[in-house]
């Protein structure tokens, strides 16, 4: 996957590029794989090799290496379309004012189904980040395409290691970045069998999504909106996953912000309950009942 995602980007119309491969402390045959497509196209392919640190720190390796104008992500198992970046190029050429371009995503399945219809919100034309960042992360990690401004402007990555890219979007939604759509094709994610998480990924989603509080509330987003509202049952979902998990203390916490931002009984009658019966049972009791 990691030859193809390369050659993905090799066949760009687009010139001049880097490509910038970061080895996040591999155990497979990965390290050779990287190092020889460096040789192979020495002078277009860089290689760093860093001990294991998750997604967020392997980004932020290359972003620090990173020599552009532009920044294209790219994780290991997806692919560009050969038009991305010339077409999303001239998108940011055209519309100087906008930080970001995107386009349409190719989702495949991981039976090789393809859908027809572009992913998520691919298909729409949003012009800024927030509010719609904060409901859901609309596009996915290659759809984009950066201004290097942009990218230095909002900083390093963190650590997580699971929705690091959420964070990071929005944490530059925060700054009310406009967007340039490109109505055509530009890249395909590939959708691989689901992993079940543990409790140190579930940590890190609740940073996560306290981080987003954050840049939300950074973004002055209308408490009482519809983007926050619906924000609020989601930190309440994942507040039950976290009760299920026996992380009571993480669970409790973001019962509280959602109280904060919409205090609607139920959410109280969830408090009540779990210091009556214990956060844990009630979590798995009510994933139980969502599962149903």
């Amino acid at each position: 996957m990691l030859v193809e995602a390369v050659d993905s980007v090799l066949a760009q119309s687009y010139r001049p590029i880097e490509i910038i491969i970061v080895d996040d402390g591999s155990t497979d045959e990965t390290r050779d794989v990287a190092d020889r497509l460096a040789t192979q196209h020495a002078g277009i392919v860089r290689v760093i090799h860093i001990a294991n640190g998750g997604p967020g720190l392997a980004r932020e390796a290359g972003r620090l290496a990173a020599r552009g104008d532009y920044i294209q992500h790219l994780d290991s198992d997806d692919l560009l379309l050969p038009g991305k970046l010339a077409m999303q190029v001239a998108a940011l050429e055209a519309e100087p004012e906008c930080g970001a371009a995107y386009g349409w995503t190719r989702f495949r399945h991981h039976d090789g189904a393809v859908e027809p219809l572009p992913w998520k919100r691919s298909g729409e034309r949003i012009e800024t980040m927030f509010p719609a960042m904060l409901t859901m992360r609309w596009w996915d990690t290659p759809t984009p395409l950066y201004r290097a401004s942009l990218i230095a402007a909002a900083g390093p990555w963190t650590n997580l290691r699971i929705e690091e890219d959420w964070e990071y979007d929005c944490r530059m939604a925060a700054g009310g970045v406009r967007l340039a759509c490109c109505a055509d094709w530009v890249c395909e994610v590939r959708e691989h069998a689901p992993v079940m998480p543990s409790q140190t990924t579930m940590r890190d989603r609740v940073r996560a999504h306290m981080l987003v509080l954050g840049h939300a509330r950074r973004a002055g987003l209308d408490p009482k909106s519809p983007a926050m509202r619906q924000y609020a049952r989601e930190l309440f979902h994942i507040a039950r996953q976290c009760g299920a998990a026996g992380l009571p203390d993480e669970s409790r916490q973001l019962v509280d912000l959602a109280r904060g931002i919409a205090p609607t009984a139920d959410l109280r009658v969830y408090q009540l309950a779990a210091s009556l019966i214990g956060w844990q049972r009630l979590g798995r009791a009510a994933e139980w009942i969502d599962r149903r």
